[in-house]
């Protein structure tokens, strides 16, 4: 794994938790993988059937992607599978590229994320900026909302628009085909996973609330002759077992290299999707276990989770944060518990397909309603709000572009405009002044505040602030001005970086000077800022002996050259 000039960061937490593993250690992980594999039954089902694929794929995708994140993953805790962040996306690449093109899609982010984790990009990836993260999370909550009022209200619209708009028109144009036996599950099974946890701490909401409400449906249907309340058997093939390794087909009339090219954005929405999710999810759980994961080994483990997935028929997976915390509260320490999650999960394709099948519809739907009420953080924005207006531009940005638009969009001009806004609040606080009487410094509290009296035919420029090209240009504007000075003192003291617009900039200021017969001194440049200055013939232009440490140095070596 290791050489003298690479070296991949990949040690699965899984192994180093094997050393001293004991009966007692198996026994909270076995407890707390067969309540997770339980709380992921209900999710697994309601996320593959919401993504557009069905039961089985979001079965085998908690299996299969589960099993290989529990076993190459960076956290020892970390709970993996499909997740409602998805389902937006994948509902919208099988509407344009099939089933064929999501799963090239999969691989593709799966071989990002293994391309992440190689180069050491898991810390980078927790600098998004948090606004964006708490937008589309929100509006994937909104989306996921919008996609379920058809089950819910029992309409049986067989085609329901993609777009979110066309998709609340299509609703209202059919809101005389309401079944009220249909949202009267629903809003039941709604109220069953609201107040479970009065009573009970260890029994899932989502699973009483199937459990119950499928065996209300079975009597209605067996005893009182209602069957219009649509079940899982009633719209989907029910799963019969594991299906067969096949390669995924590539959309009709394209070639692969074109699929691919097609696909790149979103499978890089998918890489980044999972990415900041996965990581999120990690560091929750460091926080709640005292131990600290390793972002990029989980970054390959989730890559290799989405390599092989496809293969299966499943669809992208990530950490997911609800199912970790259920694993944490139960016992679950080591990533034990994350395979036993998926050995229950098996038993439940192998062996009760048919009860898969009895699920009601509304009861699903109420599962997903409830999933998006909590992603919705709506807390979070409510109390964001009276935050920075920058910060409620990106929030409110990214949250309506996920709707109305997708996510792929919405995360590329929110951290355009992120950028765009940190930049603005940059050159807000970096000023440039020219002085040419007395200069007053500040010691901050170190030393008296003392005023200097700057010798005639001298100026000083200050740079207060990062030297940028959001600012380069403020400065060559300013140097333009006409004056009789003969010497030029740069104040850099708390210029904590330069870019390559600020060094052409700055020497075109040197050149212009030294062609008038004007020295230039340069003051207070820190160890960083010098060596770029070196790198590029600054220093040279001005000579060594007029790069001072401090301004005192710097208005002496004026008075001598004047």
């Amino acid at each position: 794994m290791k050489n003298s000039r690479f070296s991949i960061d990949f040690r699965p937490k899984l192994f180093s938790t094997l050393k001293g593993y004991n009966f007692e250690s198996f026994s909270k992980d076995f407890m707390a993988g067969i309540i997770v594999g339980i709380v992921a039954i209900p999710l697994a089902i309601a996320f593959g059937i919401a993504s557009g694929v069905g039961p089985t794929e979001g079965l085998v995708t908690a299996i299969i992607a589960g099993l290989l994140i529990s076993l190459f993953g960076g956290s020892k805790v970390q709970i993996g599978g499909p997740t409602g962040a998805f389902i937006v996306i994948i509902y919208g690449i099988i509407q344009q590229f099939g089933l064929g093109g999501l799963a090239i899609a999969t691989i593709m982010a799966g071989v990002m994320l293994v391309l992440m984790g190689i180069f050491k990009l898991g810390s980078v990836i927790k600098f998004m900026p948090y606004p964006i993260i708490v937008g589309f999370t929100g509006g994937i909550a909104i989306t996921i909302f919008s996609t379920q009022m058809n089950d819910l209200f029992g309409m049986g619209i067989e085609s329901v628009p993609a777009n979110f708009i066309d998709k609340w028109v299509c609703y209202f144009n059919n809101i005389g085909n309401i079944n009220w036996w249909s949202f009267a599950v629903g809003i039941l099974s709604i109220l069953i996973i609201i107040y479970t946890p009065r009573f009970s701490k260890k029994i899932p909401g989502s699973l009483l609330a199937i459990v119950l409400m499928t065996f209300v449906c079975w009597i209605l249907r067996s005893y009182a002759g209602i069957t219009s309340i649509a079940t899982i058997g009633d719209l989907y093939e029910l799963p019969s077992g594991l299906p067969a390794w096949r390669m995924p087909a590539l959309p009709e009339g394209e070639s692969l290299f074109s699929t691919m090219q097609s696909l790149l954005p979103v499978a890089f929405t998918i890489a980044m999707l999972g990415a900041i999710e996965s990581l999120l999810s990690a560091m929750v759980a460091d926080g709640v276990i005292g131990d600290r994961h390793n972002s990029n080994t989980e970054l390959i483990g989730q890559g290799i989770a989405n390599i092989v997935v496809p293969f299966f028929g499943g669809i992208p997976a990530t950490g997911a944060i609800a199912r970790t915390m259920a694993n944490i509260n139960n016992g679950g320490r080591t990533p034990v518990a994350g395979v036993v999650h998926t050995v229950v999960l098996l038993c439940v394709l192998l062996l009760l397909g048919g009860l898969v099948g009895a699920i009601p519809m509304p009861c699903l739907a109420g599962v997903l309603i409830m999933v998006s009420y909590n992603m919705s953080g709506w807390r979070t924005i409510r109390s964001m709000c009276r935050q920075s207006r920058s910060d409620i531009a990106v929030l409110f940005t990214t949250l309506l572009l996920t709707v109305i638009f997708d996510l792929t969009i919405a995360i590329e001009v929110g951290l355009v405009l992120a950028v765009v806004l940190f930049m603005r609040r940059i050159m807000e606080n970096t000023s440039i002044s020219v002085i040419n009487k007395e200069l007053e410094v500040h010691h901050d509290g170190e030393g008296e505040d003392e005023k200097l009296t700057i010798p005639p035919f001298v100026e000083v420029y200050e740079i207060d602030g990062p030297f940028f090209f959001g600012i380069a240009n403020k400065f060559e504007e300013m140097a333009r001005t006409r004056s009789k000075a003969t010497v030029r003192i740069i104040r850099m003291r708390k210029v904590s970086f330069i870019d390559a617009t600020g060094l052409h900039n700055l020497e075109i200021f040197i050149d212009a000077s030294l062609d008038d017969n004007r020295k230039v001194i340069l003051s207070g440049v820190n160890e960083n800022v010098y060596r770029s200055l070196d790198r590029t013939g600054v220093v040279a232009k001005v000579g060594k002996d007029n790069v001072l440490d401090n301004i005192h140095g710097a208005l002496n070596r004026a008075a001598e050259i004047c």
